[in-house]
């Protein structure tokens, strides 16, 4: 079995190997419609583009599971606010309006993103049934950085944002969760078997508003999930040990861990979950024997758990897909 759908219902242990970002910059024929779609939101929004992204790490590399090609800032998009993308400057948010995301519309939400759940729709009847579709949103607290403008930098927020009392902060974030699970039940609907909830940004969370920011959020979602018998994958990324906290109380179905959890203290720490990912992006960019390496510890770490072969973040611009095909054949073949 290797229906990533079946493992996380499942908790079974077996082979499934999927990467976050597997449709993206590092491949030619990405990159050849990226050059001919310079508006990275239009593209987002452009049904067949989008399925023919996402099946394009599928028609090469035969992986098991398909992710669809989007992006969490479509939510805010949806909820009003621009979104631009610039070279080597990433996403561009336009300035927060309270009032305004306050006074959106569910209707009006769901038709903005039309396109996606019909790429979604397009590609669940295009993908092998066999293969597991993922769609995905961004947690509340990650979605809040963007939206808020939080990020000094890769290291640092703005947290005396957060205190400003006309932001009326538990009221959006209220809504976010809402909207984030409108736009779940909406991509499940169009055909999608799993979603995964990305909370890239966990890690710079302070200290003291873990549970309030992160904990509390997420697990509304995985109840939404729950309730709705959606399989679901959570990804609390730089939280360290506190992946445990974090596991024990929101219960996701799956859990993707980043490079900096030790895989041998996740397996005897993180119970009842499918656990996915780990091995750090860089280690594709380097050589064949590191490569090696480095995917073995996590291989032999996960042995005879429930564990889905993947990266601790995404794929890099710059990786070989050489390499990568190398990396999934040495996994599938792996027999120690």
């Amino acid at each position: 079995m290797s229906n990533l759908k079946e493992i996380l219902i499942k908790k079974k242990s077996c082979k499934s190997v999927w990467f976050m970002r597997q449709a993206g910059r590092y491949l030619p024929e990405f990159r050849n419609l990226r050059n001919k779609n310079p508006d990275f939101i239009n593209l987002c929004l452009n049904s067949e583009l989008s399925s023919k992204i996402t099946l394009q790490p599928i028609e090469r590399f035969d992986l098991d599971s398909a992710i669809i090609f989007s992006d969490i800032l479509m939510v805010p998009y949806a909820l009003g606010q621009d979104v631009k993308f610039s070279k080597d400057l990433g996403p561009e948010l336009s300035k927060f309006n309270v009032d305004m995301f306050l006074d959106n519309n569910e209707k009006i939400f769901s038709k903005k993103l039309e396109p996606v759940y019909k790429a979604i729709n397009i590609t669940r009847k295009k993908l092998d049934k066999k293969k597991t579709l993922i769609s995905f949103i961004g947690a509340p607290w990650t979605i809040l950085v963007y939206i808020l403008n939080l990020k000094k930098n890769k290291k640092d927020l703005d947290v005396n944002k957060l205190e400003d009392k006309k932001l009326n902060l538990d009221l959006v974030i209220k809504e976010l969760i809402k909207y984030l699970c409108i736009h779940i039940n909406n991509q499940i609907n169009a055909g999608a078997d799993v979603v995964q909830v990305f909370d890239s940004w966990a890690g710079l969370i302070p200290e003291n508003k873990i549970k309030e920011y992160c904990y509390l959020p997420n697990l509304e979602i995985i109840n939404f999930c729950k309730k709705n018998k959606i399989p679901n994958i959570c990804f609390p990324k730089g939280i360290k040990q506190k992946y445990e906290e974090f596991n024990n109380f929101v219960k996701p179905d799956g859990i993707s861990l980043d490079p900096e959890v030790d895989p041998t203290w996740a397996k005897n720490n993180l119970k009842n979950v499918v656990l996915q990912g780990g091995l750090a992006p860089q280690v594709l960019l380097k050589n064949d024997k590191e490569m090696i390496e480095g995917a073995t510890k996590y291989i032999k770490a996960f042995k005879n758990v429930p564990y889905i072969f993947n990266l601790g973040h995404g794929l890099l611009p710059e990786t070989d897909p050489d390499k990568v095909m190398k990396l999934i054949k040495f996994y599938r073949n792996f027999d120690e």
